[in-house]
C-alpha cells in the first residue's frame, strides 16, 4: 500500500498520546474514588463494576481515529481489475500422441479440461480464440468475446496425426492481432497488441516435438517476438508417456520441454510443465487470472473513512447502551 499525501501519517501520532492522556485520567478517577472511604455504602451504589466494557468505547474511538488519519494520507491499494480489451488465443496440440495416458484420463481430455478452467477464470467481455494443429493448423473460434463457442469447440477435439506446432503457433500470432471492430488484422509492430492498442497474448500447449507443417517453432516465435505477443507455453506429459503405433508398439512421446522454454523466453511469455491433470488445470487457472486482469493503483480513501465512521458509530452507540453517555 502506498500514500499519495504521506505527510498527514504523522498524525498518527495523535494516536499513542490520545491513549497515554486516557490512561492518566482512568488513574486520576481511580484516586478519587479512593476518597469515597465509606466502601460498603459505595458497594451498595455500585453493585457491578463494567470491567472490560468501560475501556471498549474509548478504545472503538482510538481505532477510529486511526482509520481516519489514514484516510487523509489518500492510501492507494494495489488491486486486480478485469482487462477492457484483449485478445488470447489458445494454442491446442491434438496430434496423435494427445492419446497417452500418462496423464489421466488422457492429455487431450485433461487440456481439455483445464482450458475449460481457463474460460472460467477470464472476464466475460475479454476475447479468446482457440487454434488446434496435429499436422496442419485450423482455427475453430477467432477472437470472440462469446465464451461458449470456444467451450463448445473444445469439447470436439480428438487426436491425430503429426505435430505442426510452429503452424499453429504462428497462425495463432496471426489472429491474436485481428481488429475485431473491423473485421481485419492490424499492424501491431511493437505495440504489443493490435492496431488499436488491444493487449494480445498466446497460450500454447503441446506434448510433442514439431513433427510437421512448413513453420518451425523458432521461426513463429520470432514472428510473436517482433508483434509483441507474448507466448505461454505448457508442456504436457511425462518422458515415459506412450501410444500405440501402426504395428502395435509402444511408441515414446515425451513432451518438448527444451523448444517450449525457447518460445516463452524469446517471447517475453512463461513457460510451465504439467505432468499431471491437478498441474495442468492450477498453469491454467494462474494464466486465466493473469491474462484476464491487470494490476491497478487505486485510492481507498472512502474504506478508511468508512470504516473510521463506523467505528466512531459503534463507540457512541455502546457507551450509550451501557452508560447512558457518550465517551
Amino acid at each position: 500500500m502506498s500514500f499519495a499525501w504521506p505527510v498527514f501519517l504523522w498524525g498518527l501520532l495523535l494516536v499513542p498520546a490520545a491513549g497515554v492522556l486516557y490512561l492518566l485520567a482512568q488513574r486520576r478517577r481511580k484516586r478519587h474514588a479512593v476518597r469515597f472511604t465509606n466502601l460498603e455504602l459505595l458497594a451498595n451504589l455500585v453493585p457491578r463494576t463494567p470491567g472490560w466494557r468501560r475501556h471498549l468505547p474509548p478504545m472503538l474511538l482510538l481505532m477510529a481515529l486511526s482509520a481516519l488519519l489514514l484516510g487523509l494520507a489518500r492510501p492507494q491499494a494495489t488491486v486486480l481489475v478485469p482487462r477492457d480489451e484483449a485478445n488470447v488465443i489458445l494454442v491446442m496440440d491434438v496430434s496423435g500422441s494427445m492419446e497417452a495416458t500418462d496423464v489421466s484420463p488422457n492429455r487431450l481430455a485433461a487440456a481439455q479440461e483445464a482450458a475449460g478452467a481457463f474460460l472460467d477464470r477470464l472476464p466475460d467481455d475479454l476475447r479468446v480464440g482457440l487454434v488446434t494443429f496435429s499436422e496442419r493448423e485450423q482455427v475453430l473460434s477467432p477472437p470472440t468475446a462469446d465464451h461458449a463457442v470456444v467451450s463448445d469447440a473444445l469439447g470436439s477435439l480428438q487426436a491425430g496425426g503429426g505435430t505442426a506446432m510452429g503452424d499453429g503457433l504462428l497462425r495463432a500470432t496471426e489472429i491474436s492481432q485481428l481488429d475485431v471492430g473491423r473485421g481485419n488484422e492490424a499492424d501491431a509492430r511493437g505495440s504489443g497488441g493490435n492496431g488499436q492498442g488491444v493487449p494480445a497474448a498466446v497460450v500454447l500447449l503441446s506434448d510433442g516435438a514439431n513433427t510437421d507443417g512448413e513453420t518451425r517453432p523458432e521461426e513463429a516465435a520470432g514472428r510473436a517476438q517482433s508483434l509483441g505477443v507474448p507466448v505461454y507455453t505448457v508442456a504436457l506429459g511425462t518422458e515415459e508417456g506412450t501410444v500405440e503405433g501402426p504395428s502395435g508398439q509402444e511408441v515414446p512421446v515425451p513432451p518438448d520441454q527444451e523448444t517450449l522454454r525457447l518460445v516463452a523466453s524469446e517471447t517475453g511469455g512463461e513457460f510451465f510443465a504439467s505432468a499431471t491433470e491437478a498441474d495442468l488445470v492450477s498453469v491454467y487457472r494462474d494464466l486465466g487470472s493473469s491474462l484476464g486482469f491487470v494490476e491497478e493503483e487505486r485510492e481507498v480513501t472512502a474504506a478508511f473513512a468508512g470504516t473510521g465512521a463506523a467505528l466512531i458509530l459503534a463507540g457512541g452507540v455502546l457507551s450509550t447502551l451501557w452508560f447512558g453517555r457518550l465517551p
